[in-house]
């Protein structure tokens, strides 16, 4: 997926949702430059994907799949996109497993600073 691509799919939803782009922006925290995004964004990280997921009332793994984060495309770890696509897992399951492993990655990130 592009980021074209990407973008088009957080306007999709975010209309869908009937959420303005102001709105996300508010409740994703997620300041309105960065939020430009949905005309381009580039690769973003698992924290706003997170808070995007939340805004728009979606799963992290499908936000994670839907960005193809983890694809090894960029060097990231491929963990998010394999728990998104394993197809022996519930939706439920995904989402927990996505959040576990963000907060470790969240705390080797501050054990690392």
């Amino acid at each position: 997926m592009t980021d074209r691509d990407f973008s088009s799919f957080v306007r999709d939803v975010r209309k869908r949702a009937h959420v303005s782009f102001r709105e996300l922006s508010d409740s994703a925290g997620v300041s309105n430059p960065y939020l430009q995004g949905e005309r381009g964004v580039r690769r973003p990280s698992g924290a706003v994907l997170r808070q995007l997921a939340l805004a728009l009332r979606m799963t992290t793994p499908i936000m994670y799949l839907r960005a193809s984060v983890g694809s090894g495309e960029d060097g990231g770890s491929a963990t998010p996109l394999a728990i998104a696509t394993d197809r022996e897992l519930t939706a439920r399951q995904k989402q927990t497993l996505t959040e576990m492993y963000e907060a470790f990655c969240d705390q080797n990130e501050r054990t690392a600073r």
